[in-house]
């Protein structure tokens, strides 16, 4: 049985580290050690205890206490530790030799070789996979890291913070120094040996240190690395203009790997990256490739200071580096593109990952309160709820007081391992306000809904908005079933009239346009209008709620026509649109060519918007052309879900949209034609013409299969850019025939070179929804670039299956069940992070309908049986199978 962590035990460490002296001897088998530890016994801790450090598969080589070997009996080595019985009670030095074998490390996890190249992940408890130590965020140490290798092997040496020395090391060998000045936690320790290309710049910071930026790939790429060595420059200067912080070492490394768990890691000034989230260029990156690797690289390098200079105290605390990091690249990439436009895609991502987690047996708190295994809790609700949470204080505080507050947080925190009361306390000391029913956000798991009803009063000439909020009693690990308190939701709105229009009304309690909703119900009154307005609530998405709101139709296009919040207008169309879904999935109605009066009611509001302003803003037209996804729309109906039945709504409305606005959408087409020979631009308004054209093409294609093929055939054919090639593909791929296959054989051919290309091969067919795309997958897993061992691989291929394709995981006869469930057994012994995340899939599976749920739930029931399971696997099957409550 695992242990469970609580937050309510945190206790700190018994002895702390100051500094870190080591020696990494390289090799592909049998890397050797040397840790130089000074350490001393905590004053907060407990006197006299015994030093246990933390160790994961290591091989213990030699051992010695202030230079002297340890006496029999002095310590203790086991599979998970090595513990000093009696360590001196004042400062001392412990030195620590280990071996471990890079190349058999298939977990990725500590040191390892990925395509011949070494590098590190020490989060969240990798470090002690290297040599045995305090593998703790709240123990934090200087680091000075002497790294040997073979010169020929790995010509490049690199490491944490500034680089101090290199030179020979004997025949064919080398060394390079490095030197962190800054105090870190051992999880953001990292080094890199290999050969490497690179490509660099410098960058000047606001108090004048010259920065050495670079960027390293596997040679022959280097042409790639262009856009992120760029991205790096941008977000280095953006961080100084809006967060007023400045880049604190002489270097700033980048290094790409191709096997890599995450997107990417943060460690001080080595930053390593999966290589898609750097490489790029027009023939090989899509538009969305782009703006990933832009904010990506943003997020890491801002965890320089979110998450570095002020780390967690411990991981309970991960959103407050997490959560508080997305909502700053978020920001970079609302600046550095469409503010609405990224704003939306910010929504449409926490509707379809979080708001599943929040409903699901996985849920837990933003800050939870107990786990068995913290590499589970790198969830959607860590990071991109945490980042509404933080976006909720800066709505409620203002910009200015809330910029102030996190001035305050950075310069009071600074150096130290946080606590979400330290972030909260930063912003309360500078606002004057009691954060206390806000600090719930943190501390509550699940989607709060708020209930709005309007009444508009003729003879009083007033408007009252009622609210109620609710949020489902969620049983997690800590608080099985306890009752939620209300919480401070912020709601910026506003009133439009019927005719379009601001409406000028006073409400006392409505402060630079928010109202604070911080009780089970409250009560607006809007008083001096001539007439019932529409109201235009919780505008730009100001909280992660439901919200249920019995607006008109009529209403509803009012807002789509005429509200000035881009976010709302969208949300408009989407809420006719989910009218509609939801109607016909839950009557479980045919495929048919009409979705009824509601359907061309809102085709005939699309034709409207995209007749006035369309080529005004072509990607927020793309988004509003775009139909909620067959998760969300999962979500709306809520329990005993037909995948089927919502993939025939949706399609059958795809097909109404595409019939009535074909003449309009072929017009979009022909008028955002790039001119031929016109160089590639990577920028969002150029990313955005080409989202339109592209959301033209699946919905012409969808009413017409034959003409849609030809056009779809002729731009993979002739598409400048992977982003139209791909995009046409992916239309060709929802279109059965020979057609079909003919071009994706072709796309594999030509890209079977290109493995960033090659996963998006994989993933457009892992999510065919049909019933041949099971056997279509089990076929690709023997496909000679396949590799369970290749992250990437495993993603674009099952992962695409088990989450991006409904109808076909969740296949009547579970066999969509069962493929998945074989994927996690095969890799749960050679990836179990990997293993552990492709079971997430069933999230879901009590929601589905009852023969469907018989065999999710004994595809669970077989991996949970499964003898030998990895602690990151047996706790998502085991909370996945917990009783509901």
């Amino acid at each position: 049985m695992q242990t469970i962590v609580r937050l309510a035990d945190y206790r700190p460490s018994d002895y702390l580290i100051d500094r870190v002296d080591l020696d990494v001897r390289l090799h592909p088998t049998e890397t050797r050690i040397t840790a130089t530890l000074g350490l001393r016994p905590n004053p907060a801790g407990e006197p006299g205890a015994p030093l246990v450090l933390d160790g994961d598969e290591l091989t213990l080589v030699a051992i010695a206490l202030d230079g002297q070997p340890t006496g029999p009996g002095a310590i203790e080595v086991t599979p998970r530790s090595l513990t000093l019985h009696q360590p001196p009670q004042r400062p001392f030095v412990l030195e620590i030799e280990t071996q471990v074998n890079p190349s058999t490390n298939t977990k990725l996890m500590g040191l390892y070789r990925s395509n011949g190249v070494y590098c590190t992940q020490c989060e969240a408890d990798g470090f002690r996979r290297i040599t045995y130590f305090l593998d703790r965020p709240d123990v934090m140490a200087v680091f000075t890291t002497r790294i040997e290798g073979s010169r020929a092997a790995a010509p490049v040496l690199l490491g944490n913070g500034n680089p101090v020395a290199q030179g020979e090391a004997g025949p064919g060998r080398h060394y390079a120094i490095w030197h962190d000045p800054h105090p870190k936690p051992a999880y953001l320790f990292a080094l890199v040996g290999g050969r490497l290309g690179r490509v660099g710049s410098r960058f000047t910071t606001m108090e004048g240190r010259d920065v050495e930026i670079a960027v390293y790939v596997e040679p022959g790429k280097e042409g790639r690395a262009d856009f992120a060595l760029d991205a790096v420059a941008r977000s280095m200067a953006w961080d100084e203009r809006t967060f007023g912080r400045a880049y604190d070492l002489d270097v700033f490394n980048v290094v790409a790997v191709s096997d890599f768990n995450m997107g990417a890691m943060e460690n001080k000034g080595l930053n390593i990256f999966n290589d898609k989230y750097v490489l790029a260029s027009p023939e090989t990156a899509t538009d969305a490739d782009y703006a990933n690797i832009e904010a990506i690289i943003a997020h890491e390098y801002f965890h320089n200071w979110s998450g570095n200079r002020v780390t967690c105290r411990d991981w309970f605390q991960l959103c407050l580096k997490e959560g508080l990091t997305v909502f700053r690249d978020q920001e970079f990439s609302s600046d550095e593109r469409s503010r609405p436009v990224h704003r939306i895609a910010e929504v449409r991502t926490l509707r379809a990952r979080q708001f599943p987690e929040d409903a699901g047996p996985l849920a837990h708190p933003v800050r939870p309160q107990a786990y068995r295994e913290i590499n589970n809790f790198y969830t959607a609700t860590v990071y991109e709820k945490g980042a509404e949470i933080v976006r909720m204080l800066r709505t409620l505080l203002g910009p200015e007081t809330f910029r102030a507050g996190m001035d305050r947080y950075f310069t009071t925190c600074d150096g130290t391992a946080a606590t979400v009361e330290d972030f909260l306390a930063a912003f309360a000391a500078e606002s004057g306000r009691d954060l206390a029913a806000f600090s719930r956000w943190y501390a509550q798991a699940g989607t709060p809904t708020v209930a709005v009803s309007g009444t508009y009063d003729a003879a009083a000439r007033t408007y009252t908005l009622t609210f109620r909020q609710s949020l489902p009693v969620v049983a997690t690990e800590a608080a099985a079933g306890a009752a939620p308190q209300p919480l401070a939701i912020p709601i910026a709105l506003g009133l439009v009239a019927p005719g379009g229009g601001p409406v000028a009304a006073a409400s006392e309690r409505v402060r630079d346009g928010v109202f604070v909703l911080d009780r089970a119900e409250d009560a607006l009154v809007f008083t001096g209008l001539d007439a019932a307005p529409v109201p235009s609530l919780f505008r730009g998405f100001s909280a992660p709620v439901k919200v249920e709101h019995a607006l008109t139709r009529d209403e509803r296009l009012t807002l789509l026509a005429h509200d000035r919040d881009a976010f709302n207008r969208w949300q408009a169309a989407q809420s006719l649109a989910m009218e509609v879904l939801v109607v016909r999935a839950r009557a479980n109605a045919p495929l048919a060519e009409e979705a009824g009066t509601e359907g061309a009611g809102l085709a005939a509001a699309l034709a409207t918007f995209l007749d006035g302003e369309a080529l005004a803003d072509p990607a927020f037209a793309a988004l509003v052309l775009t139909l909620p996804g067959e998760q969300e729309i999962a979500q709306a109906i809520g329990a005993e879900i037909d995948p089927d039945a919502i993939w025939r709504a949706r399609q059958t409305l795809r097909v109404q949209l595409g019939r009535d606005l074909g003449p309009r959408l072929l017009a979009l087409r022909e008028a955002l034609v790039e001119p031929e020979g016109a160089p590639f631009s990577p920028d969002a308004a150029s990313a955005g013409r080409r989202a339109l054209r592209n959301a033209a093409l699946d919905l012409v294609t969808a009413a017409d299969p034959q003409a849609g093929t030809a056009l779809a055939l002729g731009q993979v054919e002739n598409a400048a850019t992977m982003t139209d090639r791909l995009a046409a593909l992916a239309t060709l791929s929802l279109v059965p025939g020979a057609a079909r296959e003919a071009a994706l054989a072709r796309f594999g051919e030509t890209y079977r070179g290109e493995a960033l290309v090659l996963d998006k091969w994989f993933a457009l067919q892992a999510m065919i929804p049909e019933a041949g795309t099971l056997e279509r997958v089990r076929g690709l897993m023997h496909h000679a670039a396949f590799s369970l061992g290749n992250p990437n691989r495993v993603r674009s291929l099952i992962a695409s299956f088990s989450l991006n394709n409904p109808t076909q995981f969740h296949r009547p006869d579970g066999a969509g069940y069962d493929l998945t469930a074989e994927v996690v057994l095969a890799l749960d012994g050679k990836n179990p992070q990997v293993a552990a995340r492709l079971l997430t899939a069933f999230n879901t599976w009590r929601m589905v309908e009852g023969g469907r749920r018989l065999h999710a739930e004994a595809a669970l029931r077989r991996v949970a049986q499964a003898p030998g399971l990895s602690p990151d696997v047996s706790d998502i099957v085991g909370r996945s199978l917990a009783p509901a409550r």
